[in-house]
């Protein structure tokens, strides 16, 4: 997720990775049965969730208009974590106070889905707005960034106009046009997006969270999709908001629907120097980046689906590998009551990714290439084990909406004998510091409620 400027004592943060398909990341409002967080389906569902709002039909008398939708989620939780002496969780931006109840997101959604405007072509649109402390590690540089400076800020985090061509192949391709969610990965920004309240590594600190460009799917085929897409970089615009003067983009495949419609695949890269010149100069134009996520997603059965997500990160300026594999387990026991389980290796080769941002501007401060106060740690391979359940109360007869209640356990340890949580050291630069003598693990616990209307 970050890209830092190198240290002598280690580099610093990288960019995020990414997150399924652009479509796979439009909010879905979860209804009171069955799976209703897209976390919690096969990529199969996601694809047929992506395709079910292109509607071809000629409308008649049906105004386009009368399609349009409007949606709020709001997200709030509490983490729990005694034994830190930092009051913060190593290593994560979206829960990283420890002991505090936060307000996660009010998000607000106006879209229109894909329709028929005439001879197979359809258009759609997606608007959405994000208040409180997720906005943080959400900006896009020069889209109101820094308007707030506090713990709850503001940001607009989707604006693209979606449209469909009878172009190329039989069933044509989709367009994405504007701000838009990064495309890889399994843990989306919206909370209705993934499992639990926390991220995985790969997430957090490796997918990039927003660009702002233009992304092609491609329709080869039933069952096979090619995906394209040029951006100006990880959270940032054009002009003087651009980090540097080259393009990024996306290319990559995804298949859907293999095995009877259990299997689903997905393979993506992000390709691009991501520094910024007001950091580093010129050479941020130079020095690339490479992204790889791989997903396979297999659905058991009506209830049970098993993922599993690879990442691989370098970064020529940071001179760091990063690598990870992240398991997903997903049982529902009830269509109101959902178990999930989540396991991960993750390496970072010299200490230049994973770390802490230690005020509410740092990340924005750091995607602009200026200072920022931070903690890192030695290069570590990390392991991260948590479980929880998704539990969807019947009894509450809302006036609008559900409501999703997620407690969950979870267990980070160093593999390799560094100890970088809960205790951090001073440097000679006083907004540095070094996570190098606190303990090999750290357990925690958490839970946030999510209300989506």
């Amino acid at each position: 997720m970050i890209s830092r400027p190198r240290l002598s004592v280690g580099a610093y943060f990288a960019l995020q990775l990414v997150s399924l398909p652009a479509f796979a990341q439009e909010r879905l409002t979860p209804e009171q049965s069955g799976r209703p967080l897209v976390s919690e389906e096969t990529a199969a569902e996601k694809a047929d969730a992506a395709k079910v709002d292109v509607n071809l039909q000629p409308p008649g008398s049906h105004s386009w208009f009368d399609d349009l939708e409007g949606h709020i989620v709001v997200e709030a939780g509490v983490n729990g974590n005694p034994w830190t002496h930092t009051g913060r969780n190593w290593a994560q931006s979206y829960v990283d106070r420890a002991n505090t109840a936060t307000l996660n997101q009010i998000t607000g959604t106006l879209s229109h889905p894909v329709s028929e405007i005439g001879a197979g072509y359809g258009l759609g649109f997606t608007l959405e707005v994000l208040y409180g402390s997720d906005a943080r590690f959400n900006p896009t540089i020069g889209m109101a960034d820094g308007a707030i400076t506090g713990m709850y800020q503001f940001a607009p985090t989707q604006a693209h106009i979606d449209a469909h061509l009878p172009w190329f192949t039989k069933d044509g391709l989709d367009l994405q046009i504007g701000q838009m969610y990064g495309m890889q990965g399994v843990e989306g920004t919206d909370a209705l997006e993934r499992p639990f309240y926390s991220y995985n590594y790969s997430s957090d600190f490796i997918v990039p969270f927003e660009v702002v460009g233009v992304t092609a799917t491609v329709h080869l085929t039933e069952h096979l999709d090619w995906i394209l897409g040029v951006n100006a970089g990880n959270s940032t615009t054009f002009g003087g908001a651009k980090n540097n003067n080259r393009p990024k983009g996306y290319f990559g495949f995804q298949s859907n629907g293999l095995l009877d419609g259990k299997l689903d695949l997905s393979a993506l890269a992000y390709v691009g120097p991501q520094q910024s010149v007001y950091a580093i100069g010129r050479d941020a134009n130079h020095a690339m980046e490479y992204i790889g996520d791989i997903i396979a997603s297999y659905k058991i059965n009506e209830t049970t689906t098993f993922t599993l997500n690879g990442t691989y990160f370098h970064d020529d300026y940071l001179q760091d590998d990063v690598y990870g594999v992240t398991a997903y387990f997903a049982h529902d026991f009830y269509p109101w009551l959902t178990f999930n389980a989540r396991g991960e290796i993750f390496r970072d080769n010299n200490g230049g990714v994973i770390g802490s941002n230690t005020s509410t501007m740092s990340y924005i401060n750091e995607l602009r290439g200026r200072p920022y106060p931070y903690n890192y740690a030695a290069g570590t391979t990390y392991g991260e084990l948590t479980v929880g359940v998704a539990y969807r109360p019947q009894f509450l007869h809302l006036p609008k909406g559900s409501l999703t209640i997620r407690p969950e356990l979870r267990l980070d340890k160093s593999l390799n004998g560094t100890r970088p949580f809960n205790r951090v050291s001073s440097t000679d630069d006083p907004t540095i510091k070094y996570a190098n003598n606190g303990t090999n693990n750290m357990f925690w616990f958490s839970c946030d409620a999510i209300w989506a209307f």
